[in-house]
């Protein structure tokens, strides 16, 4: 899986946590609603079992996203896959199970989609990483995904741990020096969100080798940004017709299809 534009000869089309505008997140619905979309990769959000089993779940708890209560950490895989984790969005999709990781890659490489693994594991990160070695032990599941987190110097950790594997360091803010930031953790991509995202930091990311996704906002909030005169729409047409951005994601996988497809038609680069 290449995940620069410039290898590629595209754009990355992701959907957050899987397609969360039109399925349950972090589901095989989702994954498959981000395929029919047009996405070609998709973000989903890990955590570990009682028992040591990867989950695909967003937070630490199951409350939010299934039908049960209780910590994800003190529960078993059994456990949680009982829960229904997707009639709380839509009586349509009542009977959706938290999928493991492995099963989400099996899907996703079915689909022919990439993954960007969030790690949102807190309790026990050694443990994570061997589980994480176990599940990516086919170097084709390694080669489908790459690992991101807030936490770079666990990614460091677990790049050195697991050969081959692929990193992403997760930026919510400006640095002075992007590049250095990346390389202190050896990072392939630094993913920036679109509010402080910036062309000379991406040029010289992209000088350094390393990948770019850029998260855009759902549509309600970029209009509302370019009404406050920010825009961050227009700039955003920018960026991807330069080649500045390898991935473009967000919640509304459609709309960022569209943006990425009429920036490639129009292309500065």
């Amino acid at each position: 899986m290449h995940w620069l534009a410039r290898e590629t000869g595209r754009i990355h089309v992701c959907g957050h946590r899987g397609h969360s505008i039109a399925a349950p997140e972090n589901t095989a619905a989702a994954l498959r609603a981000n395929h029919a979309a047009g996405g070609t990769t998709a973000e989903i959000d890990t955590v570990l079992t009682a028992d040591g089993q990867i989950v695909v779940i967003h937070d630490l708890t199951v409350d939010r996203t299934t039908d049960g209560s209780g910590v994800v950490a003190d529960m078993t895989l059994e456990q949680v896959r009982a829960l229904d984790a997707g009639a709380w969005f839509g009586a349509g999709f009542a009977g959706e199970r938290v999928p493991t990781l492995a099963e989400a890659i099996g899907l996703a490489r079915s689909l022919g989609l990439g993954l960007e693994v969030e790690v949102k594991e807190k309790r026990d990160l050694p443990r994570y990483a061997r589980a994480l070695a176990a599940v990516l032990e086919d170097p084709a599941d390694r080669d489908a995904v790459m690992m991101i987190s807030f936490d770079h110097a666990h990614l460091r950790d677990l790049k050195r741990a697991i050969p081959g594997l692929k990193t992403g360091g997760i930026c919510h803010a400006r640095y002075g020096d992007p590049v250095g930031l990346a390389r202190a953790a050896d990072l392939d991509e630094l993913c920036v969100d679109l509010s402080p995202f910036h062309p000379d930091d991406a040029r010289a990311l992209h000088d350094a080798g390393i990948a770019i996704p850029c998260h855009a906002y759902r549509p309600e909030v970029m209009a509302a940004a370019d009404r406050a005169g920010l825009g961050w729409t227009d700039g955003l047409r920018g960026w991807l017709a330069d080649g500045l951005i390898d991935t473009l994601s967000g919640d509304d996988v459609a709309w960022c299809a569209a943006m990425v497809a009429g920036a490639q038609v129009g292309a500065r680069a």
